[in-house]
């Protein structure tokens, strides 16, 4: 059955899409009806601005700011993605600087060679320095993730995630691995890091959770100012930039970690005192080692975003605590602050940001900017400030005086990039990182002579090691031949083992044929995920992630001895796993060294341990699988070989139910949720799932590649080629009952973007298990306007009406198509808020 169907337009609130801000909340951060989002300055701690006033760098930045016209100054507080902006536009629009998103690189080639990324960085500085017409010639900044080592370029040095680097208890070590880093960002020409991340979780869901050092604030805060000095160098009269130093950016202001249930971008629901004393304390240390930038949070403190909270960005931070830098957004953070859109929001810069990231809005944030100003929405004197705050960094790093990127010292050598000191500090910090929770027996460490099996399925792949933010934005779809230099756990063991005259197999399911191992190692864990993609309902592997444990428990039934090493971005529960091995391991996210796991497994020629093990938990471990219940290993516990402490069987009930399947969202920015699937199909090509972009399926009728929605890679774009009938899904196993919300005026919201118009008709459908659906015509979908992200809604009644019984929907979502076409799809839940409604009523 087919219904003709027309589109009504109704008119909403631009961005509705976006995270739920109460209506009470200011949004320029003042406090709401229940006064919880009021900050109170006083009784925060002051910090000691080690930039003392400089009359002669004051007299500089003003002479230019007198000089500047209005659209040289909002320039200078917006910064681009080098995804959506060209030279060309830095030139006209004065941008103050671009970034290099998760997925963003020259020519779209996240793996181009070190030499376009500094070939596309004297480009943009040359745009930025013409003078023709007038101009001042501002030079531009540009700003990269490097979180764990220049982890966006094929061949640097990767660093343990700081959830690892936290386990070392080594803040001088911390210094060192920042002058590494600094260094293989010098090679390529730019000069500012979003790093370090000094985050303190609360509470391991959280995606991000692996990006902080600790749950102890004490510790978090002891690690700052040595990072920020090996990246920045010593405060002082030398520009930062005449060393072998790049800027620093302490990021995310304020209690990222602590967001309710650990949800990414979400909100602290905390007192003003635990904001000040868990997630406050490592600013006082930034702050006073002189960070030059702080990025404010995507989350919200009560209720209220932090982008446009006044009383934390201006009240607190700048005046209270002294910072004497910039601020700077995360990534289109502005567009959710209540009352704005990603491209508008003077809230955020009246509230004291300095910079946007507007990645792909800069266009439309600048032009309403500068209307803000000249209109009075945003006072004169405010832009004036913000401009002052970049232009005092940009003098302090002397970035006037450096010349383009490719001229400065260190740029272009590309020996610095994983060189072998570097590589040694990585290899001793994977060593110094590593925690033992278990050595019943003394198993450890094994005989490298001896015949040893390596399985589990995470023992020969450098970019699961790495984690997210390694290469791509998640970290997935990366081929071993871009990690030159690197090692993989396997490699560092079976290279042990062979210098010791020993044998060692690499068998992922654990099977073997020559002979009965001696021990077996096996590495299992968490795969790469970055931000909200790494956002757990409860602390458990995935499913499909333990399947070592079968391994594992068969490998010890044979009397074999079994060491269990750990990949994990956080402490989960593995009761099963710790039971089912006689050493266990937690290696975190080593990084591009994987020999420095195998130097902790294996005696030295004198029979003792080559290296003994000294990391202990900077997070505690959990018993259960409940984020809230007891703990199993306390913060700082960590065995060492010879601690001879035996751990007990322990309980292996998680104390939870599976994750259960959510019946309000199917997919969301770029992937399904739990329990559902991406499905393409078409032609003779039968059906494809979609775990990994790009691909093609459908007999190639199909090419499925990530764009931005909100973030980096936040959605899925599909361009059908119409050389036949092609459909896109999302489908489930578990189907679900969704006759409550047909009932009543719930509708299937789709966001979506409509980049090339089809040249035929378009469906949209519902299935209910075999030979059961129903669909209906969208016709060219006349509802969508061109090139815009949209929410659209359909009712679920029209579902219904075609014949689907909504009692065991399995597939809530079929786009069908024979035209050619393109649409970009970021969301597709059910609910009441959108932007457009198809109505089905004739």
């Amino acid at each position: 059955m087919r219904i003709a169907l027309r589109a009504l337009c109704t008119t909403v609130l631009v961005g509705l899409a976006l995270p739920a801000v109460p209506v009470n909340a200011d949004p320029a951060g003042k406090a709401d009806s229940m006064g919880k989002a009021t900050v109170h300055p006083e009784i925060w701690p002051q910090a000691h601005w080690p930039y003392a006033n400089d009359p002669a760098l004051e007299a500089r930045v003003n002479a230019l700011l007198a000089r500047m016209t209005l659209e040289e100054k909002v320039g200078q507080v917006v910064q681009a993605d080098i995804a959506s902006v060209t030279p060309e536009d830095v030139r006209k629009y004065h941008l103050g600087s671009v970034l290099n998103g998760g997925n963003s690189a020259p020519g779209g080639d996240e793996f181009a060679p070190p030499e376009k990324w500094l070939a596309l960085a004297d480009a943009f500085y040359e745009a930025s320095v013409d003078k023709t017409g007038g101009r001042l010639g501002i030079p531009v900044m540009w700003g990269t993730d490097a979180v764990h080592g220049h982890s966006n370029i094929v061949g640097a040095t990767l660093f343990p995630h700081n959830v690892g680097l936290g386990a070392m208890h080594d803040p001088a070590l911390m210094k060192r691995i920042a002058e590494a880093t600094a260094l293989e960002i010098r090679a390529t020409g730019m000069e500012w890091t979003f790093a370090p991340t000094i985050a303190v979780p609360q509470d391991g869901r959280w995606g991000r959770a692996y990006e902080g050092y600790s749950e102890d604030p004490k510790l978090v805060a002891s690690y700052v100012g040595q990072f920020i000095e090996g990246l920045q160098g010593k405060p002082g009269k030398e520009p930062i930039l005449a060393g072998p130093h790049v800027l620093a950016s302490t990021k995310h202001f304020l209690a990222d970690g602590g967001t309710f249930e650990g949800r990414d971008q979400g909100d602290a629901r905390i007192s003003e005192e635990e904001l000040r004393d868990i997630h406050g304390m490592p600013y006082v240390a930034a702050i006073e080692a002189g960070v030059q930038t702080v990025m404010a949070s995507f989350s919200s403190w009560n209720g209220v975003k932090v982008t446009g909270h006044k009383g934390l960005l201006t009240d607190v931070l700048k005046k209270r605590m002294g910072f004497g830098g910039f601020v700077i957004s995360d990534w289109n953070a502005h567009g959710q602050v209540a009352g704005c859109t990603n491209a508008s929001c003077p809230q955020a810069i009246n509230a004291g940001l300095d910079m946007y990231m507007a990645p792909d809005s800069w266009k439309p944030i600048y032009h309403s900017l500068l209307q803000q100003v000249k209109d009075g929405t945003v006072p004169m004197s405010r832009l004036d400030d913000a401009v002052r705050n970049v232009l005092r960094v940009k003098v302090r790093s002397g970035l006037f005086e450096m010349g383009k990127p490719s001229s400065r010292a260190y740029a272009g050598d590309w020996k610095l990039l994983g060189h072998p000191d570097h590589r040694a500090i990585a290899r001793e910090a994977v060593r110094k990182s590593l925690v033992l929770l278990k050595n019943n027996g003394g198993v450890l460490p094994l005989r490298p002579n001896a015949n040893i099996l390596v399985a589990g399925d995470g023992a020969d792949d450098i970019a699961r090691q790495s984690g997210g933010w390694t290469l791509t934005w998640q970290g997935t779809g990366v081929d071993r031949k871009y990690f030159p230099g690197a090692t993989s756990l396997w490699d560092g063991i079976s290279a042990a083992v062979k210098q010791a005259g020993g044998t060692a197999t690499l068998s992922p399911d654990g099977s073997f044929k020559n002979g009965k191992p001696d021990a077996a190692i096996v590495v299992f864990g968490e795969t790469p995920y970055a931000e909200f993609q790494g956002d757990i309902k409860t602390l458990q592997l995935k499913p499909e992630l333990r399947k070592p444990l079968e391994t594992m428990r068969r490998l010890k039934a044979q009397g074999i001895p079994v060491v269990a090493v750990m990949l994990t971005g956080r402490p989960l529960w593995v009761n099963p796993e710790i039971n089912a091995s006689d050493a266990f391991v937690v290696a975190w996210l080593p990084g591009s060294e994987g020999e420095g796991v195998a130097d902790m497994l294996f005696r030295g020629k004198d029979g003792k341990p080559a290296y003994e093990f000294q990391g202990s938990l900077s997070f505690s471990w959990p018993a259960t699988a409940n984020a809230k219940g007891p703990k199993l290993f306390p913060l700082g516990y960590g065995l060492k070989t010879t601690s001879n402490q035996t751990v007990a069987k322990l309980p292996e009930d998680p104390g939870v139910k599976e994750d259960a399947q959510a019946t309000d969202v199917f997919f969301n920015r770029g992937v399904p949720a739990a329990s559902w699937s991406l499905n393409v199909a078409g032609g003779e090509g039968g059906q494809t799932r979609i775990t990994t972009v790009p691909a093609r399926s459908a007999d190639g009728r199909v090419t499925v590649t990530s764009t931005d929605y909100q973030v980096q890679e936040g959605a899925r774009r599909f361009a059908f080629d119409g050389k036949g009938p092609a459909s896109v899904a999302l489908t489930t196993l578990n189907p679900i009952d969704l006759t409550r919300e047909t009932n009543g005026d719930v509708m299937l919201l789709v966001t979506a973007r409509v980049d090339e118009a089809p040249n035929g008709p378009v469906s949209l459908g519902m299935r209910c298990g075999d030979n059961c659906g129903g669909e209906f015509s969208l016709g060219k979908l006349d509802v969508a306007k061109i090139g815009t992200w949209q929410t659209v809604g359909v009712p679920l009644k029209c579902f219904a009406k075609a014949g689907t019984d909504m009692s065991k929907i399995d597939a809530p979502f079929i786009l069908s198509t024979s035209a050619k076409m393109t649409v970009s799809l970021a969301r597709v839940s059910v609910g009441t808020v959108t932007e457009a409604v198809v109505d089905c009523q004739k």
